[in-house]
């Protein structure tokens, strides 16, 4: 466990630094772990950060490759992002002054990256951290009347527009302009759907938790605080409802049945993921790598400019 990110917690990510390496340069220090000691590391401890290795947007592709062997693209992801190149996109361009809650990548989809790896090119002037949380821990500390009401899974609900609205567009979405293959996309992921005249709504059900393949431990594994309208904040919630109905909002949430969840369950998750988790404060040259299932990860609000690219891989 690293104390150099958390003394306060049992559970941080686990820091590596180019002087526990013998001063080799990231890229050589992965290939020479080799894939399969990094899966153990990864199972071990859920999240490493390696410092202090000075790598550098010219570097950065031969630490990933080694990282993430198959890099995906980010299709049916619901944050504004943009493509840098290949599949290595921006972390977020959420409004900075805002905390995003913690989440798994793609956990509302059908399958979901089991790795991701973030890259810090410019670290905030102040704030901006990515915390992280350790799910099993996430679930255990929830209320049990929280737990249990999820246990009959969760109903998500998109309604994605063709180019002017609320939210991303489904082209951007599904990073494509071609509805035949958004539709194959869909079926695979046994979702249902209904094109309209400004776009196409989604619906899915999920679970609420899940079992790492390899460890066993069951997780926290949803979004439901975060597309519910109570995770927006009183303010951006009551505009939504001013001009539309829960089923037309850009992205909801209800239990499976089509019940809705009270906001003070919402609230209660979010607030309680965010208590737990340890914020990784950015260096210049940072790698955080995690596991996508076994830890939550976020953002806290920052000042100034900050640039974390992010890839990810099944």
């Amino acid at each position: 466990m690293s104390t150099t990110l958390s003394e306060h917690l049992s559970w941080a990510p686990h820091e590596i630094t180019r002087a526990q390496t013998g001063g080799r340069d990231l890229a050589a220090r992965l290939t020479a772990l080799g894939a399969e000691a990094l899966t153990d590391l990864m199972a071990e401890h859920k999240a490493l950060v390696f410092r202090g290795f000075g790598v550098t947007p010219e570097s950065i592709d031969p630490v990933l490759d080694r990282l993430l062997p198959t890099r995906l693209p980010y299709v049916h992801g619901n944050s504004p992002r943009t493509r840098v190149k290949g599949n290595l996109y921006t972390s977020t361009e959420y409004p900075q002054r805002f905390t995003i809650s913690m989440h798994n990548e793609l956990n509302y989809a059908r399958t979901w990256p089991a790795r991701l790896a973030f890259y810090c090119e410019k670290a905030a002037e102040s704030g901006g951290a990515t915390p992280v949380v350790d799910g099993e821990l996430w679930l255990n500390s929830l209320r049990p009347e929280v737990r249990e009401a999820f246990a009959g899974g969760i109903r998500y609900v998109q309604n994605l527009h063709d180019g002017y609205g609320l939210g991303k567009s489904w082209q951007d979405t599904f990073e494509t302009d071609d509805k035949a293959e958004v539709e194959r996309y869909l079926a695979a992921a046994e979702a249902e759907w209904e094109w309209g005249p400004d776009g196409i709504r989604v619906v899915q059900h999920r679970k609420a938790t899940t079992t790492h393949p390899v460890t066993g431990a069951e997780v926290w594994f949803n979004q439901a605080d975060q597309w519910h309208p109570a995770g927006l904040g009183d303010e951006t919630s009551k505009e939504l409802y001013d001009i539309l109905s829960p089923e037309e909002f850009p992205q909801y949430v209800t239990f499976a049945d089509g019940s809705s969840i009270p906001d003070e369950y919402v609230t209660h998750i979010r607030d309680v993921g965010l208590e737990l988790a340890v914020d990784v404060d950015w260096r210049e040259g940072d790698v955080l790598v995690i596991d996508n299932v076994l830890t939550g990860h976020g953002r806290r609000p920052f000042e100034g400019t900050r640039r974390i690219l992010v890839a990810m891989c099944d």
